[in-house]
């Protein structure tokens, strides 16, 4: 039986310090083979999230870490031990990189190849791969057919007149399926995934199924509280769904260390995981990882990994709806007026990798309403940075029956208020003085004064449009909140 990781390290570039390893400020394809080794041997993180789409992708991802940590890698067993699990493109969305998707699975079977000649056994070191932007249980089940018809399945084909097959020629392909974890990141995709999951698991003999929901792009693209929300309606609804079936449902959650994404930094492992006690899967991103000390990073990985997972908390769906479909047209109606300027700062966030990760959902959530606006880990730093936190839009909306229920349903909503209240500038120019007294009205202000003066400082550079010293403002700010965005 492998025991299923309980922290998940990503890609995500939210991180201001850079890693020791890194040969630039921008982390490149061999820096992530390093990042993977440094994640397994250093951080304690059992899996590694191995991101397949934009430029400098490595698919040899497998026999690197192999060949150049061969000593770790002998002691703990890849694919047994720990993982390495592969987010695909989804090629319905992604048409620009849908055939990555069919390179990737074809480098599975490869990469067994080299793991069996490592370790002398049939121990697949890649069997999952996630799926972002899932729709539909075919979306999710192309993909397994795909491996299991295509991939594997051509190895039965003969060649020529002499009736040799594929496999007597250059060996059999394993292994014989993968795993398909859908990762569902729109409001309609999350409430609807229990119904798509258990309709992908009806043909097939799967004792366990991982499911990813996410908790950044929902809060970029209806704001902090319905991101909150739609994770707890998809839980409850995902655990009837094991309960139903008896098939095993593992969630997984996607979080970064701002509150606004999640709140997930090693000194509030306790509080988040209390959030989603039913949440089998946390992801740890780049500022959880860089811009905290080693040992307080240790020692979080070793709570999420020692964790029990329990149960979903039951959740008033309707009444949830409303107050999300009330809260989230206020959202939209203060971001609208704030997209220049989020836009204008984005331009001097520095990159923190030198490849573009995945598509943004934003982008197409917003694009018949001519809003244009950057992926959420920079919108949420351009809105740090300007002393706004994006945590407080569109509270104004709520009366004080609303602020119950939130409480009620939303374990953390006054603790993380506090948290990015600490960073909020009333001064800069930028935040409506109306929702200043809202955010006032509910938790106690208690501003970082170091944070307050930066900001203060690049509200002045953007107005004097004097921006040369915009991203070292940035990163000072950035700095003094140990995340980017």
């Amino acid at each position: 039986m492998i025991r299923i990781p309980q922290c998940m390290s990503t890609q995500h570039p939210d991180n201001v310090t850079l890693p020791f390893f890194a040969e630039s400020p921008e982390l490149g394809g061999e820096d992530e083979v390093q990042e993977a080794y440094y994640a397994y041997s250093h951080l304690g993180c059992r899996e590694q999230m191995w991101d397949c789409e934009g430029k400098e992708v490595d698919n040899f991802v497998v026999r690197k870490l192999l060949s150049r940590y061969d000593t770790f890698f002998r002691e703990k067993k890849l694919g047994r031990d720990i993982f390495l699990t592969l987010r695909v493109p989804n090629p319905e969305v992604e048409t620009a990189e849908a055939k990555i998707l069919l390179e990737t699975l074809e480098s599975i079977p490869r990469s067994f190849d080299t793991a069996c000649l490592f370790y002398g056994d049939d121990c697949p070191p890649i069997f999952e791969v996630i799926l972002p932007m899932t729709a539909s249980h075919t979306a999710i089940d192309n993909i397994y057919r795909y491996y299991t018809d295509i991939v594997v399945g051509k190895q039965e084909r003969s060649l020529g007149e002499g009736g040799m097959t594929i496999a007597d020629w250059i060996g059999r392909f394993r292994p014989d399926r993968i795993n398909v974890i859908p990762l569902f990141e729109e409001m309609d995709h999350m409430l609807d995934a229990h119904n798509v999951v258990r309709r992908y698991l009806e043909d097939k003999d799967i004792a366990h199924q991982r499911v990813f929901l996410a908790r950044s792009d929902p809060a970029m693209n209806y704001g902090l509280i319905s991101a909150v929300l739609l994770n707890k309606i998809a839980l409850r609804h995902l655990q009837e769904v094991s309960e139903e079936t008896g098939v095993r449902l593992y969630p997984i959650i996607g979080v970064g260390s701002a509150p606004f994404r999640g709140g997930l930094s090693p000194g509030t492992v306790d509080r988040v995981t209390a959030e989603y006690p039913s949440v089998h899967t946390f992801t740890v991103q780049s500022a959880f990882k860089y811009d905290h000390s080693l040992e307080d990073v240790q020692n979080a990985v070793r709570r999420l990994e020692g964790r029990m997972s329990g149960r979903a908390r039951p959740v008033d769906e309707a009444a949830a709806l409303d107050l999300m479909e009330r809260y989230t047209q206020a959202y939209e109606r203060r971001l609208g007026p704030l997209a220049p300027l989020i836009n204008r700062v984005a331009w001097y966030i520095p990159e923190r990798r030198k490849r573009k990760l995945h598509i943004g959902l934003f982008g197409y959530a917003r694009s018949t309403g001519g809003i244009t606006l950057p992926r959420a880990i920079k919108f949420t730093a351009a809105l740090y940075s300007v002393g706004l936190p994006p945590e407080f839009l569109g509270l104004d909306a709520l009366d004080e029956a609303d602020l119950g229920f939130v409480r009620e349903n939303y374990v953390n909503f006054d603790e993380d208020l506090r948290t990015a209240a600490r960073f909020l500038n009333a001064e800069t120019g930028f935040v409506p003085r109306e929702l200043a007294s809202r955010v006032a009205d509910i938790v106690d202000v208690e501003p970082d004064e170091e944070h307050t003066a930066i900001t203060g400082e690049i509200a002045r550079v953007l107005r004097d449009n004097d921006t040369g010293r915009l991203t070292s403002l940035i990163l000072s700010a950035a700095h003094r909140r140990r995340f980017l965005g």
